[in-house]
């Protein structure tokens, strides 16, 4: 784990697409935190002393989704960056300071929207 790197959130309900996600992050050299879904994540986004640079959550996910779980991490945190992933991206409005992936997404996609939305 790099002191120094970006750390990422990721939300997905689905354990291989998330593992996916993962690998291809930590191979990027990011700190990556999971959570299969929006009670999980808003416990660890609750965590004062746990940095969080970005939230990728998928849209779909069961019981609170993607969107609910975005608006309640802003308040928590109100300057989080949001990177939704999702298989309707041309449906979906994203909110302002909040981004969009389509799914299925490449590898270089994924590294170059998280690099973008982090400005590195």
């Amino acid at each position: 784990m790099s002191t120094n790197a970006s750390t990422i959130l990721v939300v997905e309900d689905d354990s291989i697409v998330r593992m996916l996600i993962v690998d291809v992050l930590e191979e990027l050299e990011f700190n990556v935190l999971e959570a299969d879904g929006g009670e999980q994540a808003l416990e660890i986004l609750n965590e004062d002393n746990q940095h969080i640079d970005l939230m990728m959550t998928d849209v779909g996910l069961p019981g609170m989704d993607g969107r609910e779980l975005a608006i309640e991490a802003r308040k928590l945190r109100p300057a989080l960056p949001i990177l939704f992933a999702s298989g309707y991206a041309e449906n979906i409005d994203v909110p302002e300071g909040m981004h969009l992936i389509g799914k299925p997404f490449s590898i270089d996609q994924l590294r170059d929207k998280v690099k973008g939305i982090l400005g590195n």
